[in-house]
């Protein structure tokens, strides 16, 4: 028998399974409002099944039955498992996250339709057969995508925001779907509904559409509706808000200090704009916000904010999700132990990716075990877990996956990275790049020699060999985000042998010198270049604030990333083939004084038409 005509067998078997199920058919009829075919599945789940649907978890490996080694000695540190497969069977859990980290899961789109595949086969065999949930990070841009080309990189949130089109938010989260589901990711963790109000944000900048919150609103909206047009399950992130940060919460717990009225005109918009347009699953943040919960508990583990807010006031109805229960905003408070019990009490239905302890093993059996322990000690009531599990069960069937869980894999080629698709990806990206400030631009298409430094070793030479294309000799020189005093001048002597001087920029405003910030190097690269009298170009390459810390630069463009894509839109640009249409989504602040406007909100220069 052929693998699709397995899979196929396998699916239909299950449903009739799924269809037969008897147990929990008297509780189900007394559940008038529910779908019954949900609750039939429900009630046929022991409580450890039930526990473990709650939870999306990260495995190793190319493939469901991977023997590389490497993938099995991490998953064994995580589970006592070798693989997907393995840990399907031995936990039953409800989701599955992929990573691009080594060893991947994502390493060409076929494979990951086959990975895709295989899971969903494992899922499917269990007692109770259950679709998972498969879902990755793909907010699209230079920051946060998980799976690579062929896959097509559309710009990211900010670059959209730049480009003032919803249109285009629209189209570019519907093929991104169209992708996704091409290889059997079911869910996005997209969009980032945050509204970047804080210049200094560690952790969100240009996965923000901006910082306004209308602009943030309707994006957000045109993306929910582009995924589910495409059949994908997108996740608004990260509620109520964590756009105003001056913490990662990776590492630490940010505090937001916004007012309930300034939450309700600021934060809260882009939620509800979500939920308006029918989105199915919202993330939580680790972030604590006293007006919202004076307790000190993050978001995450917080009912005020949860349960009160987004189920009561704003009426959502979908699935809540966590963010990584890895990240210390949520470790710092309580134990991890606690962290996963508490997080259910608040209100959170799927509990994302576990930590692991200071050598790196996993601790899901102990959160597992923890809300099962929970519940058997009466803290949780098997009511409560069931109210989670119903509402991961109904997605899962809305977007049905219990009827149509696998992927064509010889299709794959066909749907992900087409020239249509490739070509509305650079016509978007186009339509982004912004002019700040101009004196040199447009270009001369001649032999004029141009040294390329900056941010990104693959940046700066793919942006040098779109200049070369255009007539220009080329040198590269790649500086990085902290070049030394040392570095600057080897710059500065190269500069002194063109005619011209592009650099890039990568978060240039980071200038603490607090471990795992870029410091000023970036700002004193740009400032010696100019002191040369050479002609430079600024390309910010993702945030658009960095002329605040070198406003003596003359020329000015932000970009929002360094896809392919982008060098070549902002090439297109630095040579008149493109006017820049690009407005800010932010402000630009001053250096240091983000209360002091240097570009305000919408700025955006062209070319006139000669």
């Amino acid at each position: 028998m052929s693998r699709r005509r397995r899979l196929a067998a396998i699916s239909t078997a299950s449903m009739v399974a799924i269809a037969g199920l008897g147990a929990g058919t008297a509780q189900a009829a007394s559940s008038p409002g529910k779908d019954q075919s949900v609750l039939r599945i429900l009630h046929k789940m022991t409580l450890e099944e039930k526990v473990a649907q709650l939870f999306v978890l990260q495995v190793y490996g190319t493939s469901a039955d991977t023997t590389d080694p490497a993938a099995v000695a991490a998953n064994q540190k995580l589970y006592g498992v070798n693989n997907a497969a393995q840990l399907i069977d031995k936990y039953h859990p409800g989701g599955i996250i992929y990573y691009s980290v080594d060893p991947p899961n994502l390493a060409s789109p076929q494979q990951v339709a086959h990975l895709s595949n295989g899971i969903q086969q494992a899922a499917m065999r269990q007692r109770v057969p259950i679709p998972m949930t498969i879902v990755t990070d793909q907010e699209q841009g230079s920051v946060v995508t998980r799976v690579p080309a062929p896959f097509t990189q559309f710009p990211g949130s900010q670059a959209l925001g730049a480009g003032r089109r919803p249109k285009d938010a629209y189209e570019t989260s519907k093929i991104t779907g169209q992708e996704l589901r091409a290889i059997g990711i079911n869910t996005d963790y997209a969009p980032d509904a945050d509204v970047n109000t804080n210049p200094a944000n560690p952790v969100i900048g240009v996965r923000s559409f901006g910082s306004d919150p209308q602009l943030v609103s309707k994006f957000v909206a045109a993306e929910v509706d582009g995924y589910q047009a495409a059949g994908v399950i997108p996740t608004a992130k990260h509620f109520p808000g964590h756009g105003d940060a001056a913490t990662d919460s990776h590492t630490g717990v940010p505090v937001i200090n916004h007012t309930r009225e300034q939450w309700e005109k600021l934060d809260m918009p882009p939620f509800k704009a979500a939920i308006a347009h029918g989105i199915d699953s919202i993330m939580t943040a680790h972030i604590v916000v006293p007006a919202l919960d004076p307790s000190g508990d993050p978001a995450t583990l917080s009912k005020p904010i949860l349960t009160g807010i987004l189920r009561n006031e704003l009426h959502f109805k979908g699935v809540i999700a966590t963010d990584a229960l890895g990240m210390q905003g949520v470790r710092d408070k309580y134990g991890d132990d606690r962290v996963p019990v508490l997080a259910i009490k608040a209100g959170a239905d799927e509990l994302e990716k576990p930590p692991t302890d200071a050598k790196g093993n996993g601790l899901f059996d102990l959160q597992l075990n923890s809300v099962i322990n929970a519940v058997k000690g009466g803290e949780l009531t098997e009511s409560r877990i069931d109210e989670s599990v119903y509402r991961l069960l109904e997605v899962k069937k809305k977007h049905r996956l219990f009827t149509n869980p696998y992927v064509d894999e010889s299709k794959v080629a066909q749907k992900v990275g087409t020239p249509a698709h490739l070509a509305t990806e650079q016509r978007v990206t186009d339509r982004t790049i912004t002019l700040v400030k101009n004196d040199a631009l447009p270009l001369k298409k001649d032999g004029r020699k141009v040294l390329v430094t900056g941010y990104g070793v693959a940046t700066t030479q793919t942006l040098a060999d779109d200049i070369h294309k255009r007539g220009p000799a080329t040198t590269v020189y790649q500086t990085g985000t902290s070049p030394s005093q040392a570095t600057i001048d080897q710059a500065v002597a190269k500069a002194k042998d063109n005619d011209l001087v592009v650099v890039t920029t990568n978060r240039a405003w980071d200038v603490s010198t607090e471990s795992g910030h870029n410091g000023p190097g970036q700002a004193n690269l740009v400032k010696a270049l100019v002191a040369t009298g050479k002609p430079v170009i600024v390309a910010a390459v993702r945030d658009a604030y960095d002329i605040g810390y070198f406003p003596e630069a003359k020329n000015y463009l932000a970009t929002y990333g360094y896809t392919p894509a982008t060098l070549e839109s902002l090439t297109k640009v630095l040579f008149g083939e493109i006017s820049p249409q690009g407005k800010l989504p932010v402000m630009v602040p001053v250096a240091g004084d983000p209360t002091k406007t240097l570009y305000p909100f919408g700025t955006g220069l062209t070319f006139h038409k000669k």
